[in-house]
């Protein structure tokens, strides 16, 4: 499926308890069908517009349409920048996302977390569980493994800016062509169209570099600590797990101890895709309509 990726939504803005503009997309109606609506919350650098062919998608489901939000973090996107970097972590975000939610009167969701995005709903799980109406993890879970990080922080740094949107497309396969074997063309200038921006006539990537920059400070050295209390939170919320079939964050081992822990958890590998998987593609949609349809 293949879109404009600027229409089909209303914008809004939010400011966030310290003043700072947030923004979001919002598709579609949920008075139409008094279903809960779809929050989506994009990666470490990713923003709204990795949501954009799915939340038409829902929002325009013939049978069960939903109103369904994305949201671009602080620093990512069309939120501004902060001039205090260390509020780009978890806890400032959760609170954006609860932010968000009571000024578009969403009282709960359903929530779809994307890698970090995910990671912010492990928190939100565990202080705020009344929002969550039930969660889709997209590639990620309670344990990072250090090559995945690795991985991230790596191509994140990488000296090598785009020219032009066909370089930025070489950039992106450069960096994630042996795990995402299943994409096309088309979606590989979806994608770049999804991470860059044209700015002042340039394709830049459209976040803050304060924030692939933090990565470089990680310690991988020491173990990383997980996050199983706050998975705990999830056990009865409905929950469904996305992994990428080439993903080197969320491992088979940590998917089968995460549905041990949440009997009821619905599994989706993505085939062909890496971190992190794109949610419209392939089979993706209907598994997730499938899953929807029970909440």
């Amino acid at each position: 499926m293949h879109n404009d990726n600027e229409s089909g939504f209303v914008s809004r803005t939010i400011s966030a308890p310290d003043g700072l503009r947030l923004y979001a997309r919002d598709y579609g109606d949920d008075s139409i069908s008094g279903l809960p609506p779809v929050v989506c919350l994009p990666g470490l650098t990713r923003n709204s517009r990795d949501f954009h062919d799915l939340a038409l998608l829902l929002s325009r489901d013939p049978v069960a349409p939903r109103r369904v939000i994305t949201l671009d973090f602080r620093g990512r996107g069309l939120s501004a920048w902060d001039d205090e970097k260390s509020h780009y972590n978890l806890a400032v975000e959760a609170q954006d996302v609860l932010t968000t939610c009571a000024a578009l009167n969403i009282p709960n969701a359903v929530f779809i977390g994307t890698s970090r995005g995910g990671l912010v709903l492990h928190l939100l799980a565990a202080s705020h569980p009344d929002i969550l109406k039930a969660v889709i993890l997209n590639d990620i879970g309670p344990v990072l493994e250090k090559e995945g990080l690795v991985d991230i922080r790596d191509y994140l740094n990488r000296g090598r800016k785009p020219a032009n949107w066909d370089e930025a497309v070489e950039i992106l396969q450069e960096n994630h062509s042996r795990a995402f074997t299943a994409l096309t063309d088309d979606d590989w200038r979806e994608m770049a169209r999804a991470i860059y921006t044209l700015t002042d006539g340039k394709v830049v990537a459209d976040f803050d570099p304060v924030i692939a920059a933090q990565m470089k400070s990680l310690d991988f050295e020491t173990p990383l600590p997980d996050l199983w209390p706050q998975f705990e939170a999830f056990r009865n919320i409905p929950l469904m797990v996305v992994r990428g079939e080439n993903s080197k964050l969320l491992t088979t081992a940590s998917l089968e101890e995460m549905a041990r822990r949440h009997p009821g958890m619905t599994t989706k590998i993505a085939i062909g895709q890496g971190h992190a998987p794109i949610l419209h593609l392939g089979d993706i949609p209907l598994a997730i309509r499938h899953f929807l349809a029970a909440i």
